[in-house]
């Protein structure tokens, strides 16, 4: 009777049993002014026009650009080793979910023997020994540590922030995944278009070379014109050799950016495109919104939660730990008499340890837990701090880059009308042949400028997008 109220004592003790360690209460605060969008600026869009978010290239309207990403996202070797590092997290979830309930064995063993001939170490007459016996037994134990102190409770906490900081990992994967894609991409398309520019202006000025060579001949053109012209033309075509290296280099990168090996991709990017459409309006209605759903964020406030958990883990260490434990034998000679009420055993026995000496051993644990969640809540900071320059600067550099691009525009339609007109004034003899040069050349320039200010613009765009944390799937 006193047995069973000891053990019902300690079961009511278990089963309140507190949970010791700071609980957790969030993130801290960090840059709130600027969260809630007193400094980062709205987008003209409303949310009802803005697109989902996790697909935002496919405003670029390029079925190439999807193909690629879509190809990056199923077989990028980074995507891959993040899937598994969650699969592996949540196992470790699992695992520690299950330390917290019982444990139980079972085994069955038969033994058989036979007892020596003791006579004939007396000297006696021999009896040739007892015959072979047979025993069989079968045992079943289990056992529960009791969560008395939270210690467990703790662990599955630290777990399963853990896991969702992997999943959060693994989204930030593909939000940069997807962000490298399409800025390499665009990078091949502005190499093509450069390359294309040059090969037009190239036999252009070939053209122009084989008529100074044709004035020269008649005593039109002096030397000096012709060694212009000529080194002119071969300065443009100079520039084909360094864009083709470029472009092998590009087309390179998104082949291994989508799991395939060098060349794979040659064929398929190889014929020349236009870069991709921007949208007219910028498709996120509101940044800071996006921005607190950064996955980065997301996965260093998960981390801060796992390690704020593990210092009631090991604060559990302090106090005593409860086991309760049981085994229920039987033994018999006979398998069929086996479960017989009168061949079996049992045996009951609560634990009670308590390590009241340890030299400090808990105490640096709890220490270098603590530590550990003091330098997670400094991590958690510098990326919210991080994420904040990001989106503030990706923001102003699209709008700056996007004016630039209108006056860009306009000069390359000036110095296209300034080449048309000194093309019509040297056909009718009142420009020189440095003259044309001259306008081809800006013209030239004008154009490589243009080119340039569309892809920079792509690549803010791509830019803004990841630094707002977009691109990933769930």
């Amino acid at each position: 009777m006193i047995q069973r109220s000891l053990l019902s004592t300690l079961i009511l003790m278990a089963l309140a049993g507190c949970t010791v360690g700071p609980d957790y209460h969030g993130a801290p605060a960090v840059a709130e002014h600027t969260l809630q969008a007193r400094r980062l600026p709205h987008a003209p869009e409303s949310p009802q026009a803005a697109p989902a978010v996790a697909r935002w290239w496919q405003r670029l309207a390029d079925p190439e650009l999807d193909a690629l990403i879509s190809a990056a996202l199923a077989h990028n070797p980074d995507i891959a080793s993040s899937r598994a590092a969650l699969q592996q997290s949540r196992a470790g979830l699992r695992s520690e979910q299950a330390s917290g309930m019982p444990k139980a064995s079972m085994s069955a063993n038969m033994l058989r023997m036979r007892s020596p001939d003791i006579s004939s170490f007396t000297g006696g007459e021999s009896g040739g020994g007892r015959g072979p016996l047979s025993l069989y037994l079968a045992d079943f134990d289990a056992s529960w540590e009791v969560d008395m102190f939270g210690a467990t409770r703790r662990a599955i906490e630290a777990a399963s922030a853990s896991a969702d900081a992997a999943a959060a990992q693994l989204a930030d994967a593909q939000v940069q995944l997807t962000a490298e894609v399409t800025q390499a991409y665009v990078g091949l398309r502005e190499q093509q278009a450069r390359l294309a520019l040059v090969d037009a202006t190239a036999d252009l000025e070939a053209q122009v070379l084989d008529l100074t060579q044709q004035r020269r001949s008649r005593g039109v053109a002096s030397q000096l014109q012709l060694e212009q012209v000529l080194t002119q033309e071969q300065t443009t075509r100079s520039q084909r050799l360094p864009l083709q290296a470029q472009i092998i280099e590009s087309q390179d990168q998104l082949a291994a950016l989508c799991g395939l090996e060098p060349g794979e991709l040659d064929a398929r990017l190889g014929p020349v495109k236009a870069l991709p459409t921007l949208p007219e309006q910028l498709p996120i209605a509101d940044p800071a919104a996006l921005l607190k759903q950064r996955p980065d964020i997301r996965a260093a406030e998960r981390q801060l939660a796992s390690s704020n958990a593990q210092i009631g883990e090991k604060t559990a260490d302090w106090f005593p730990k409860l086991s309760l434990m049981g085994d229920l034998g039987f033994s018999a000679g006979d398998p069929s008499h086996l479960v017989r009420k009168d061949n079996g055993t049992w045996l009951m026995l609560p634990r009670l340890t308590w390590n009241a000496l340890d030299f400090g051993r808990v105490r640096a644990s709890v220490d270098s837990a603590r530590a550990g969640r003091d330098q997670a809540e400094a991590h958690y900071r510098g990326v919210v701090l991080g994420a904040l320059r990001d989106a503030d600067v990706a923001l102003s550099r699209y709008g700056h880059d996007r004016q630039n691009l209108a006056l860009l525009i306009s000069i390359e339609d000036s110095a296209a009308r300034a080449a048309e007109l000194t093309r019509e004034r040297y056909r009718a003899g009142t420009a020189s042949t440095l003259d044309w040069l001259d306008a081809e050349r800006t013209r030239f320039d004008a154009q490589q400028n243009r080119i340039g200010g569309d892809a920079q613009l792509l690549k803010d765009f791509v830019s803004l997008h990841k630094a707002l944390g977009l691109g990933w799937q769930s």
